[in-house]
């Protein structure tokens, strides 16, 4: 007994000097996850605000950073500062006016001042905002109409320095508006086709104006490039047609005359409508080309047309035009996100000021540990594998949390499959319960059924006998016997009086007669066979024959007494009489019946007689 309790005492001292340590180990480790719990919780708040922060700050000088590099763009030409200041302010008011990109608009002047050379600070921005506007009027892009602009500045180059850089692209703009809305093209299309046409129409001494006019018509049934071909071919082929046709298209110093000019002379010979199949191959053999022919074709019947447009465009001045046509434009949410946008970036050229030399200082400051790497190779290895052994470190916490998070999660899933499944057993058993009481209830429910079937079976075989016994007693009484007797004789009575007229027209029938007349003719001659007996008085006539003879004999009788008699019986026989005279007013009286023969009757010619009567 001492033996074994010294035993349990041992065990117990064993287990308590083994918990102990091992409780302070869980403990220890218990610290360690939360620790790096903590760190980590620590590092991505801290990490989680640096970023918020620098997005935030990118958002808000976003706007001005993207204004700051197309500035570059545009100085990176030589624009100067002034210019260059000047042009962001007219970027940001155009944006705020008309909702579009003041950014777009700076990185437009780029492509201006490339293409234009000489323009000085004001110039370069009345252009890039004329471009902008005509853009807006004209359905293009920005791009689009910059590269039109240059284009056009190429081609009427003397006009711009004539008139002034300024004046000029504003008569552009206003010439292109106007030429858009009365011919229903666009800017991309118009910008098409002067592209294509060049600067041939100029060096012929053709305005601007009537180029523009012309291109204009021609786009209503074609492209813009293929407007621009048309024209070209014409001008290409106006030397050799005057010679082919005898007509001078050139004034007195050679140049070519307007296209109205030019349009009445080939009226003057072929008429105003449309040309004729030989019409236009012959002008196609003066011309040279089909494409010349498709331009005058197509001007020819609008003579008054094109002079009218032609003056329009031609009268127009300053942009009061295409101003309110890019006005119309606008679109208010655009308009507003362009306003947002032009806050931030004045906000932002605000804040630059002052973020600069901080971020100067960092630059620096990188490149002085640059430098300082370099001249301290040793010791910046040392800084390199410390970093390395201190990330390694913070890997293996971070390992050691996560397989312990792995381990706390397997260890949920476990306990989580357990509860599952004592649910589910839970819910078996439960099931098969529910599947006993509702096999009892489904027992129940057939023995009750046999139980009802069985009483209803009694109770009909106690109604079965109860009706016999009832029928046995109604048998058993004689009163019971009257009524039927009574019954069947008011039955055989109404019968009789229903169908009267049928049982006499069968019994009128000889057949029957006859059988019975056989039968006695039978009886008789074997009766006559006994000695001593003699029927009929030894006459040979049979009584078939006899029924035949007083048959016929009652049928004349019957005819006799319809002619003779009013009071006869009529052919539908006396109950039929009786019927109609109760059914009409039920006061008939029926005479007397009077039945003449010519002879004795006997009892076959009565039967017989009343039989023709009831037929």
């Amino acid at each position: 007994m001492s033996s074994r309790l010294e035993k349990l005492l041992f065990s117990v001292s064993l287990i308590d000097k083994a918990s102990g340590p091992a409780g302070k180990i869980a403990s220890q480790i218990d610290q360690l996850n939360q620790r790096a719990t903590a760190g980590f919780t620590q590092v991505g708040v801290g990490a989680a605000g640096l970023f918020a922060t620098g997005y935030a700050l990118k958002s808000v000088l976003g706007p001005a950073i993207e204004m700051d590099r197309a500035i570059g763009e545009v100085k990176s030409l030589g624009v100067a500062d002034a210019a260059l200041q000047k042009l962001e302010k007219t970027a940001l008011r155009f944006s705020v006016k008309y909702g579009e990109s003041a950014t777009e608009f700076v990185r437009a002047s780029y492509d201006i001042q490339s293409a234009i050379s000489g323009l000085n600070g004001s110039e370069l921005s009345t252009f890039t905002e004329t471009g902008g506007i005509l853009a807006k009027a004209t359905k293009s892009n920005v791009a689009t109409i910059t590269d039109y602009m240059g284009t056009m500045y190429g081609i009427f180059e003397k006009d711009a320095t004539r008139m002034g850089n300024a004046n000029w692209v504003q008569r552009l703009a206003e010439q292109t508006a106007t030429a858009v809305a009365a011919f229903k093209t666009d800017g991309n299309k118009m910008a098409s086709a002067f592209s294509t046409l060049g600067a041939d129409a100029t060096a012929a001494g053709i305005s601007m104006t009537e180029q523009m006019a012309v291109l204009g018509s021609l786009q209503a049934t074609m492209s813009g490039s293929e407007s621009g071909t048309k024209y070209r071919a014409f001008l290409k082929g106006v030397g050799k047609a005057q010679d082919e046709l005898g007509l001078k298209f050139t004034d007195s110093q050679g140049r070519m005359l307007p296209m109205l000019d030019i349009l009445e002379k080939l009226q003057g010979r072929y008429g105003g409508g449309e040309l004729t199949v030989a019409q236009g191959d012959e002008l196609k053999k003066a011309f040279g080309t089909q494409e010349a022919v498709g331009l005058i074709n197509q001007l020819l019947p609008k003579t008054d047309e094109l002079r009218s447009k032609i003056d329009l465009i031609g009268n127009v001045q300053g942009m009061s035009n295409a101003t309110q046509m890019a006005q119309k434009m606008v679109d208010p949410w655009q308009q507003m996100g362009a306003s947002a946008s032009a806050v931030h970036t004045q906000f932002g050229r605000m804040i630059q000021p002052v973020l600069l030399p901080v971020l100067e200082m960092m630059v620096a400051a990188g490149e002085a540990v640059m430098a300082w790497m370099d001249n301290h190779k040793t010791l910046s290895k040392v800084i390199a594998v410390g970093t390395l052994v201190i990330f390694g470190l913070v890997a293996a916490v971070s390992a050691f949390a996560m397989v312990q998070g792995l381990a706390s999660l397997a260890m949920a899933g476990w306990n989580g499959a357990l509860l599952v499944s004592a649910a589910g057993a839970r819910i078996w058993r439960f099931t098969l319960v529910a599947a006993q009481a509702t096999w009892f209830l489904f027992q129940m429910a057939v023995y009750g059924g046999v139980a009802i079937f069985s009483a209803l079976r009694s109770a009909f075989m106690a109604s079965t006998a109860a009706t016999w016994l009832f029928n046995a007693a109604l048998l058993a009484n004689p009163i019971t016997w009257i009524v039927l007797a009574v019954v069947a004789l008011v039955a055989a009575v109404v019968g009789l009086i229903v169908y009267w007229d049928e049982l006499m027209a069968w019994f009128s029938n000889t057949t029957p007669l006859k059988l019975l007349g056989k039968s006695l003719d039978w009886l008789i001659d074997k009766l006559n066979m006994i000695p001593g007996v003699n029927i009929g008085g030894g006459g040979e006539v049979k009584i078939t024959e006899k029924i035949e003879q007083e048959r016929e004999a009652m049928h004349q009788a019957s005819a006799g007494i319809s002619q003779s008699r009013p009071g006869a019986v009529p052919s539908g026989g006396l109950l039929q009489q009786v019927n109609q005279a109760t059914t009409n007013n039920r006061g008939t009286h029926v005479e007397a019946i009077n039945v003449h023969t010519t002879g004795s009757v006997s009892g076959y010619q009565l039967a017989d007689e009343l039989a023709m009567a009831g037929g």
